[in-house]
C-alpha cells in the first residue's frame, strides 16, 4: 500500500532556501541543487547515515559531518522476510477457513501482503550489491502492489463480501475509482520507472512523476475507505487500522512514507483471519450481516 502523492519519499533534509535542519550552523544547498537532485533520486548531496551508538541512532550527515541524535525504528530484510512468512501464513490459514468463492479474495490479504514483503526484503539485500537488473525488477515489482493492485484489490475484495444494498452499490463505485487510479499509476510507472534507495534504515522508493490530488483522494478512498463503509464489523476493523497506520507513517515516517505504511499494514492485516476465525455458531450468524 501507499500513494507517492502523500509525500515526496526523496525529499531532501536540507532546507533548500536556507540553512540545515539539523545543523543551522552548516551550509545549505542551493535551491537549484535541490530541485535537480530530487526529481531522479535521493539528495545525493545531502544524504544522511545511520548508525547505531549505544542503542541511541545518531544520524550524521556523510559530506558535511553534521548530525543529530535521536531514536528510530529498524527496518531491514530481517523484519521484511519475518513479515512476509507471518503473513503467508495467516493468509494460507484465512484461505482454509473460507466458506464461500466470495470470501477467498479478502481472505488472500495477508498472503498478498506476505508476497510484497517478501520483495522488499530481497531489495534490501540486492540494494548495497548495487544489482541493476534484480534491483529495478524487485523495486517495480513492490511498487506493483502498493500503486497497482491494492486500489483494485481492496475495495473489490470487500465489494464481494458484501450482500445486496446500498453498501455494496457505494462501494464497488470506488472500486471503480480504485481501477482508475490503478491504470493512471500504472502509466505513470510505465513512462517513469519507480527508483528504490536505502535512506538510513528504510527503503525510499523514488517516484519522478507527479501525482494529481484527485488520484491520491481516489487512491485512499480505495485502500481505506471501502472497508469502513462495510456491514462486517471485523472489515471495518482492518480499515480502521489501515487508516490509522496511514497516518502514523505519514506523521513519523514522512520520508519512507511507502515502505512504512505498506509494512505496517501488512502486519495489521492479521486482522483478516478474524474475520474468517468463527465457530458454527458464529458462522451461521454471520451468514446474515446487518445493512
Amino acid at each position: 500500500m501507499g500513494c507517492a502523492s502523500v509525500v515526496r519519499p526523496w525529499a531532501c533534509t536540507a532546507d533548500p532556501l536556507g540553512a540545515c535542519l539539523l545543523c543551522p550552523g552548516q551550509s545549505a544547498h542551493t535551491k537549484e541543487a535541490v530541485l535537480a537532485e530530487s526529481s531522479i533520486s535521493i539528495c545525493s548531496l545531502h544524504f544522511c547515515a545511520l548508525c547505531n551508538i549505544g542503542g541511541v541512532w545518531q544520524r550524521t550527515d556523510q559530506h558535511t559531518g553534521c548530525g543529530y541524535k535521536g531514536r528510530t525504528m529498524c527496518f531491514s530484510a530481517l523484519a521484511s522476510f519475518g513479515a512476509g512468512a507471518v503473513l503467508l501464513a495467516i493468509g494460507g490459514a484465512s484461505t482454509r477457513r473460507t466458506r464461500r468463492a466470495v470470501e477467498l479474495p479478502y481472505a488472500l490479504i495477508p498472503l498478498c501482503f506476505g508476497v510484497q514483503q517478501l520483495l522488499e526484503g530481497a531489495l534490501w539485500l540486492t540494494l548495497p550489491l548495487q544489482a541493476q537488473c534484480a534491483n529495478a525488477w524487485l523495486t517495480q515489482g513492490y511498487s506493483a502492489f502498493s500503486q497497482v493492485i491494492w486500489p483494485i484489490y481492496i475495495p473489490l475484495a470487500v465489494y464481494l463480501l458484501e450482500r445486496p444494498g446500498w453498501r455494496r452499490r457505494l462501494i464497488g463505485l470506488i472500486a471503480l475509482s480504485g481501477a482508475g487510479v490503478a491504470l493512471y499509476l500504472l502509466w505513470c510507472m510505465v513512462k517513469t520507472p519507480v527508483l528504490a534507495q536505502i535512506s538510513g534504515s528504510h527503503i525510499a522508493y523514488v517516484f519522478p512523476h507527479f501525482h494529481q490530488p484527485l488520484a491520491t483522494v481516489l487512491y485512499l478512498f480505495a485502500a481505506c475507505v471501502s472497508p469502513l463503509l462495510s456491514a462486517w464489523p471485523r472489515v471495518r476493523l482492518f480499515g480502521l487500522l489501515a487508516s490509522v497506520s496511514l497516518v502514523a507513517a505519514a506523521y513519523f515516517y514522512s520520508q519512507w512514507f511507502i515502505s512504512t505504511w505498506c509494512f505496517f499494514a501488512a502486519l495489521l492485516s492479521a486482522v483478516v483471519w478474524l474475520q474468517f476465525a468463527r465457530g458454527p455458531q458464529a458462522a451461521a450468524a454471520a451468514a446474515a450481516p446487518a445493512h
